[in-house]
C-alpha cells in the first residue's frame, strides 16, 4: 500500500496545489504540541519523503503520531472565510448550506456564533429556501454544492461565489470531469452517494456529460457486467437507481468513460476500481496501451494530496509493532472513516471525537466506523510496559483534538516525562 500511494504521488499534477499560506484558523483549534511538532518533522523531511511516525517517548506509554494528519488546506480555508465572515457582517443572518466540515467542534462553534444549517449532511431541508432572502449571507461549505442549489441562490440575489469555501481539490475534480467530458467521454465517480461531495460532483459532472456512481469494488464489477453485455441493459436502471444521470443510456454511455472520485475516498480503492475499469474496457475492446486512450480516461490527477499524505502516513505508522490505535475526528467524516478502515486492518483500532470518550484507563466509547454504532470498550489499555499506541486524526479534525487525547492518556500513566518536556524537545 505504502508503495502505491508514494508511486500515485509521482503522477500527480503538484502545479494545482495553491500556494501554501498560512490561514488565520482561531487559536482554539491550534496545540502549541502539535505545531511544534509538525513545525521540526517539516523542516528536517522538506521534501516528504520521510512518512515515519513521530515517536513521543513517555517512559511506561509510547506514543507515534503519524506523520501527516489535521487540517489540510482545504479544510482550514473553509474555517478563515467563515470566521471572517461572521466578523464582517455583524447584524446579519448568515447561513451555512450544510455542515461547514464533518467535524462537530467546528460545526457547533460556528453554530453558537450565530450560524444556521439550512440542510443535514444528508440533503434534507432544516430552514426552506424560501425564507432566505438577499440580505442575508450564505456560505458554501468546503465539500461545495449542487448546480441547482447555486441556481436558488442566485435568483434569490445571493452571491455564491462570495462567500465560497468549497476546497480547490474538490473544484479541480469538477474541471477535471470538465475536460474529458469535452473529449466525448462518460463519467464514473468513486464515492458515496449521499455524500455532500459526491453529490456536488455528480450535479457538475452531469451538467456536461452522462453519469454514474460507484461506491466500491462491488458496484464497479456490476457496472463492468453492463459494459460487457453480462448484464441485460434495462435492470441497470433498478441496479443503480438514484446514481445515474437523467437519460442515461446504458448501452451508449459507457462505450467511452474516465473515472473521477470523492476527494476523500481510499486512494488506494479509486485506483483499484480505475483499473479494473481500465482492464475491461480494454479486453472487451481489444486495446493496447496506445490505444486505450480511445475508451478510458487517465484521471490519476484528481487524487487529492492530503487524501494522499494522510494515508500514506497512516501505512507508515503501522509499520510500528503498537499495541492499538487512536484515530480522532467527526463520526460522519469520510477521510476519517478510511483512515479508521487502513488501520483495523493491521492492529486493534479505535475511533473517538474527543479526549472525553476515554471515560478512564479502564473504559472508552469506541464508534463503529461502519454503522456509526457506539460501544464501550473494557480494559481497552492492555497491561504491560511500555504501552505502544499510533494516534492520527482526520482532515477536519483540529490539532487542539489531538493534545487532549495525548494528555487524557498520559494521565492514565506515571510518565517520566511532561507533556512540556516532550514539546520542548521539538523546539
Amino acid at each position: 500500500m505504502l508503495v502505491f500511494l508514494i508511486s500515485e504521488l509521482c503522477t500527480f499534477d503538484f502545479r494545482y496545489i495553491p500556494v501554501m499560506k498560512k490561514f488565520n484558523v482561531p487559536n482554539i483549534y491550534r496545540s502549541s504540541l502539535i505545531s511544534a511538532i509538525k513545525e521540526k518533522r517539516k523542516q528536517d523531511d522538506k521534501l516528504k519523503k520521510d512518512f515515519s511516525p513521530t515517536l513521543l517517548d513517555f517512559g511506561p506509554i509510547q506514543i507515534y503520531l503519524a506523520r501527516h494528519f489535521g487540517f489540510c488546506y482545504g479544510v482550514e480555508n473553509a474555517i478563515e472565510i467563515a470566521f471572517n465572515t461572521i466578523a464582517a457582517n455583524p447584524g446579519k443572518r448568515i447561513f451555512l448550506l450544510s455542515e461547514m466540515i464533518h467535524n462537530p467542534q467546528v460545526n457547533a462553534d460556528l453554530q453558537e456564533r450565530g450560524i444556521r444549517f439550512l440542510q443535514d449532511t444528508y440533503g434534507k431541508q432544516v430552514i426552506s429556501f424560501d425564507t432566505i432572502t438577499s440580505e442575508d449571507v450564505v456560505l458554501i461549505p468546503a465539500f461545495g454544492t449542487t448546480l441547482e442549489i447555486e441556481k436558488i441562490l442566485q435568483a434569490k440575489g445571493i452571491p455564491t461565489e462570495k462567500y465560497n469555501t468549497t476546497c480547490p481539490f474538490v473544484e479541480k475534480v469538477w474541471n477535471r470531469s470538465e475536460q474529458i467530458a469535452q473529449k466525448g467521454y462518460s463519467i464514473v465517480i468513486h464515492g458515496k452517494a449521499k455524500h455532500e461531495e459526491t453529490r456536488a460532483t455528480f450535479s457538475h459532472s452531469s451538467s456536461y456529460t452522462p453519469t454514474v456512481v460507484v461506491n466500491d469494488m462491488k458496484e464497479t464489477i456490476e457496472l463492468a457486467r453492463f459494459i460487457t453485455g453480462e448484464n441485460p441493459s434495462e435492470t441497470f436502471y433498478e441496479v443503480f437507481k438514484g446514481k445515474f444521470s437523467a437519460g442515461f443510456d446504458v448501452e451508449k454511455h459507457l462505450q467511452k468513460i474516465g473515472v473521477v472520485n470523492q476527494t476523500t475516498q481510499l486512494a488506494t480503492d479509486t485506483q483499484a476500481i480505475s483499473d479494473y475499469l481500465k482492464k475491461i474496457m480494454q479486453q472487451h475492446y481489444q486495446l493496447t496501451e496506445e490505444t486505450i486512450a480511445d475508451r478510458f480516461a487517465d484521471t490519476r490527477d484528481t487524487l487529492c494530496y492530503a487524501t494522499n499524505d494522510n494515508q500514506t502516513a497512516v501505512s507508515g505508522m503501522l509499520e510500528v509493532n503498537a499495541d492499538f490505535a487512536v484515530v480522532i475526528g467527526g463520526y460522519n467524516s469520510s477521510n476519517t472513516s478510511h483512515l479508521v478502515e487502513l488501520c483495523e486492518q493491521k492492529l486493534p483500532t479505535y475511533f473517538i471525537d474527543s479526549a472525553e470518550r476515554m471515560i478512564s484507563r479502564d473504559l472508552l466509547v469506541d464508534c463503529n466506523w461502519k454503522t456509526k454504532e457506539q460501544k464501550e470498550i473494557n480494559h481497552f489499555i492492555p497491561e504491560k510496559n511500555p504501552v505502544k499506541i499510533l494516534i492520527t486524526s482526520g482532515a477536519s479534525c483540529p490539532d487542539a483534538l489531538v493534545e487532549n487525547v495525548i494528555n487524557r492518556l498520559v494521565s492514565f500513566f506515571p510518565v517520566k516525562k511532561t507533556v512540556a518536556a516532550i514539546k520542548a524537545s521539538f523546539v
